[in-house]
């Protein structure tokens, strides 16, 4: 019998689901859309065994993936492991055999030489394929119908980098799906490639170059000439894993670097620029664009570390108030002969992380972005089903040219799952769509699915799909239309 440990990674709404599911035509409330023809997929971590040491964090969970196929005016659901190398060893195994997060000094012998990615970071889609994807190793290519494995993604080999990354970005003018790997000479390294595929699936670059120290480089932004990477201190090393602490750590002693790193064949050290300014936390990215000389960098930032499992090197404890994230733009110029900042501008008082924006402006400037929000002031009755265990309680849209800002509450026993932007046509204007979200109805321990209008999330969604089953906490996740994907097409109305 499966044993899982009593800790808040294990229990709760947390508790593991570990379950496959086809089920058709979803109940609802509301009116789904009818314009929309397409599939929603989303990763959740959901470990398939008990962990090896007794216990781990919660993002180390095997990668669980869910598709939403919206067709019809209805909802169809279909759920499936990403049966990853580590997936599948352990499968076979009957147990865990991968220890502690990242740190292959607690691994069980056998598993040496195989890739340790859960998939479980995001469920991405291009050319034509389903990708389940952990920054640590190359992604897991899955057949976006069945959701069946097809392979681990290298180009036969071609790619030499050891990782892939978990944030791809679309550059909207070649097609080209952009990564950035770090680590890509080996766990602890400071070696980083930049990666581009064609649309085509083909690998048409790879480029390698050193960051200023080994970190989390968990997600990054592109403009037309440029990848834009900022290296903030959630640092690793080898002592750390050698003392058994957890893989990553903060150092608030550090200060971060904002890299512009040219996207060209023949890039050397010396055509990268690194801006460095004072300490902070920045994760994921809003978005970035190019204005002559200066580069915009949009982030949520918060003054201090945002995730309690990776705790101060120095010792110092989580503080919950200097890890609320607020969204601010950085600013540096290329013709400057320094390496500091334009400007760092705060945008915004509100409280949120994991923006989301509309992906056809990616690498462009951009008016509008969605984020959950941590309203601390709003009632709370029931705590749980968030990434880091933050209280993401609100939608959050904010328009970045006028500054106007929305926001919808989920209520006292609720929490809230990425969002992800649905154009309501291909070249439809930028938001002018709808709003895709999972919604934790922590009281009844199961989830819905909320459809909204994506410039008015004040009015609530237009669509409440109620999902039989409870989804844990999820990551990342993404749109596709149908025809993109071989998925059965709408009929016409």
């Amino acid at each position: 019998m499966a044993k899982f440990p009593d800790t808040p990674s294990f229990t709760g709404f947390n508790t593991p689901s570990r379950v496959e599911a086809d089920i058709e035509d979803l109940a609802y409330e509301g009116e789904i859309p009818r314009e929309i023809d397409g599939a929603f997929f989303r990763v959740q971590p959901d470990p398939q065994f008990p962990p090896m040491l007794g216990d781990s964090i919660a993002f180390d969970g095997d990668g669980m993936i869910s598709r939403f196929h919206i067709h019809d005016g209805q909802v169809d659901f279909k759920q499936r492991w990403a049966k990853t190398d580590r997936w599948q060893m352990e499968h076979e195994a009957g147990k865990a055999l991968w220890g502690h997060y990242r740190n292959p000094l607690t691994d069980d012998p056998v598993t040496k030489g195989t890739y340790r990615a859960t998939g479980n970071t995001n469920a991405w889609v291009f050319a034509g394929k389903l990708w389940a994807m952990k920054e640590d190793s190359p992604a897991l290519v899955m057949d976006p119908v069945t959701m069946e494995r097809e392979q681990v993604e290298t180009w036969d080999g071609a790619m030499k980098s050891e990782t892939f990354t978990a944030h791809p970005k679309i550059d909207p003018k070649t097609g080209n799906m952009v990564s950035l790997c770090y680590a890509a000479s080996g766990i602890c390294s400071d070696d980083c490639a930049l990666v581009e595929i064609s649309p085509d699936n083909e690998l048409v670059r790879e480029v390698w170059f050193k960051t200023p120290y080994y970190c989390m480089m968990h997600d990054f932004a592109i403009t037309d000439d440029y990848l834009v990477l900022h290296v903030v201190p959630s640092v690793g090393s080898w002592e750390r894993l050698e003392k058994g602490l957890p893989h990553f750590g903060f150092d608030t002693t550090k200060p971060v670097y904002l890299g512009i790193i040219p996207r060209r064949d023949d890039l050397k050290a010396e055509d990268i620029r690194w801006f460095k300014r004072d300490n902070c936390f920045a994760s994921h990215v809003v978005n970035a664009w190019q204005e002559g000389t200066k580069i915009h960098f949009v982030v949520p930032e918060a003054k201090n570390n945002m995730f309690p499992f990776f705790p101060d090197v120095h010792g110092a404890p989580f503080n919950g108030a200097e890890a609320m994230s607020k969204l601010t733009r950085w600013t540096v110029d290329l013709s400057s002969n320094t390496d500091k900042f334009d400007s760092i501008t705060p945008l915004t008082e509100t409280a949120s992380e994991f923006p989301r924006i509309d992906d056809r402006f990616t690498g462009l400037k951009n008016q509008y972005t969605w984020g959950l929000e941590m309203d601390m002031s709003r009632p709370c009755e029931l705590k749980g089903g968030s990434a880091g265990g933050f209280l993401m309680n609100c939608l959050f849209l904010k328009n970045l040219e006028d500054g106007s800002e929305q926001h919808w509450w989920c209520g006292p026993v609720s929490s809230l799952q990425e969002p992800c932007f649905i154009p309501r046509t291909p070249d439809a204007p930028e938001g002018d769509g709808w709003i895709v979200m999972l919604c934790n109805r922590l009281e009844n321990r199961n989830t819905d699915l909320l459809i909204f209008d994506a410039l008015d999330i004040e009015k609530g969604p237009v669509a409440t799909v109620h999902v039989p089953i409870r989804l844990r906490f999820g990551l990342h996740g993404n749109f596709a239309r149908s025809e993109d994907i071989g998925l059965k097409v709408a009929e016409p109305a």
